[in-house]
């Protein structure tokens, strides 16, 4: 029988069982597998993708939408991928067409790379800010943080989806309460007995990523990282805004080194919610 042409194969969504063939479309674009990543999104997010017939998936992209269950003021898209045997063939901006027309009026938001960002730009994406992402090896030195810093608790959960909310400008508690059984750290920094930054570390690959970093301050921030950098061996990873320069070139001293910039893209929004000032590094570049 014929080969279905790529135009007519069905979208459709995407579950938890999806998980492998995911991860396999990933390592096929030469992504690492992220499977630990791949599991958080089709749980919080709704996935979307085609199947080839051939097996595996032709396509695959995740949207997390936050704010009131029944109407989202924001979703992100992320993890948008085509296997190398039917890229460039209108296949992803096939998929991207779909999930605007699914999401509607709903605001968007991606972080798109060099190669990606000129199909956002066709689509009505509109740049709105970077990120800087820093891997290395952290090397503790200069003075000591002077924010105190201790490991969350059950109890400090409520206080974290506040501020959280208050930072990012949209409720994001059906992705943050699943950050303490995904990451291997959750940390939380105080000024008289109140919260005032929280981040995490969670595995992926051979790294720990960074991230969400929400924090009063750079000092502050500061802390976090050094906090979870002293409760692990592996390389850190994080994604940070380059409006954050002070907190860039203190981690770059610290060993974590540059390997790419990536776009924050808007549709139907002239820029992110909330308060950027506040906002370090994304929970993942794939969400938000």
């Amino acid at each position: 029988m014929p080969t279905p042409s790529l135009a007519v194969l069905p979208i459709r969504r995407l579950t938890l069982r999806d998980l492998t063939a995911c991860a396999d479309l990933s390592e096929d674009r030469g992504w690492p597998r992220e499977e630990h990543k791949w599991g958080l999104l089709l749980t919080a997010g709704k996935g979307y993708g085609i199947d080839d017939p051939h097996g595996g998936l032709v396509t695959a992209c995740v949207v997390t939408e936050y704010g009131p269950y029944s109407e989202p003021d924001l979703g992100a898209i992320g993890m948008v991928l085509v296997a190398e045997r039917h890229a460039r063939q209108g296949i992803g901006r096939r998929l991207m067409r779909h999930v605007l027309s699914a999401m509607g009026t709903t605001p968007l938001t991606l972080h798109a790379t060099p190669y990606g960002r000129p199909l956002y730009e066709e689509l009505g994406f509109k740049l709105t800010g970077r990120v800087e992402m820093l891997q290395g090896h952290f090397t503790p030195g200069g003075p000591a943080p002077m924010v105190s810093t201790r490991a969350a608790t059950a109890e400090d959960l409520a206080t974290i989806l506040r501020l959280d909310e208050e930072v990012l400008g949209t409720d994001r508690t059906h992705l943050i309460t699943r950050v303490p059984a995904f990451a291997d750290q959750l940390r939380v920094a105080e000024e008289s007995g109140r919260i005032i930054g929280y981040a995490a570390a969670w595995p992926n690959m051979n790294t720990h990523v960074v991230g969400p970093l929400i924090a009063r301050d750079t000092e502050t921030a500061q802390a976090l990282l050094t906090s979870l950098a002293a409760g692990t061996d592996r390389p850190l990873r994080t994604d940070i805004d380059v409006r954050h320069e002070e907190l860039r070139a203190w981690a770059t001293e610290r060993g974590l080194a540059p390997v790419g910039l990536n776009s924050v893209m808007t549709f139907g929004i002239p820029e992110l919610p909330g308060d950027w000032s506040r906002r370090f590094a994304p929970l993942t570049v794939a969400a938000l």
